[in-house]
């Protein structure tokens, strides 16, 4: 049976705390529980802070991982040690744990633009032969299709569902459809595609673990910088909370 997460507050939203989200979530998997997956990061909580809706969302998640580092030092700032765990990895750890079962555990692709989608699945493909992909459809598409996509959902029923419609698309789009999968693990995986697909490049290993990867996507799309200004300022909020609690 899974354990129960405990939850922590961290300016206003919370996460699920746990030495083993993989773990949690493959007893989900195997005892049919549907659940959806949140990888909750500096931007996202912002985000919901001056979004009723996204924070609801978050707050009906049955899981949320703590993903970036601002997430992390806001943990530690408490006194609590928990690793991230990068939505990209999740989703990864997940699809091998799919491929070991072959076709006892279909998955379904949604997101990422027309000519990325069919180069992830490629990549999967040859990663993991026995991954079985039921359903693969590109994030670019008019309501019939994605009628037709829905329709597909329904009739196949995957067992793992990752949606990669950036944030917080992809959380509200899971939030309104997953009860037509209510046996399914479903997660948003953000830019995981253009990664999988090799269109970019993700962070070398020390960067991960030194948590600059965002400096990285910066480098590489000088565009981010408007969002990546959301670091800081989340830091601050959270170094401000952290001394308000410490003065109580």
């Amino acid at each position: 049976m899974s354990e129960n997460l405990q939850q922590y507050p961290i300016l206003g939203q919370s996460v699920h705390l746990s030495s083993n989200y993989l773990g949690w979530l493959i007893d989900r998997l195997e005892q049919n529980i549907g659940t959806h997956v949140i990888t909750m990061n500096s931007e996202m909580v912002m985000q919901a802070n001056q979004s009723p809706s996204l924070a609801s969302i978050i707050q009906k998640a049955d899981l949320v991982v703590a993903d970036g580092a601002g997430i992390t030092l806001a943990l530690r700032l408490n006194g609590i040690r928990q690793q991230r765990y990068a939505g990209i990895d999740l989703g990864s750890a997940l699809l091998q744990v799919a491929g070991e079962q072959g076709n006892d555990c279909p998955v379904a692709f949604y997101g990422g633009k027309p000519a990325v989608l069919p180069k992830a699945v490629r990549f999967w493909q040859r990663k993991s032969p026995h991954l079985q992909i039921a359903i693969q459809h590109h994030g670019y598409i008019e309501a019939a299709e994605q009628e037709q996509l829905l329709a597909e959902l329904q009739a196949q029923q995957p067992r793992i569902i990752l949606v990669a419609l950036g944030i917080p698309r992809q959380e509200v789009w899971i939030s309104e459809h997953r009860h037509i999968c209510p046996r399914s693990i479903w997660l948003g995986v953000g830019g995981s595609f253009d990664v999988w697909s090799g269109t970019k490049a993700r962070a070398p290993e020390i960067i991960q673990k030194l948590n600059l990867e965002w400096l990285f996507r910066l480098a590489q799309e000088p565009s981010r910088w408007q969002r990546i200004l959301v670091l800081p300022q989340f830091v601050l909020l959270a170094i401000q909370e952290w001394w308000q609690k410490r003065a109580k």
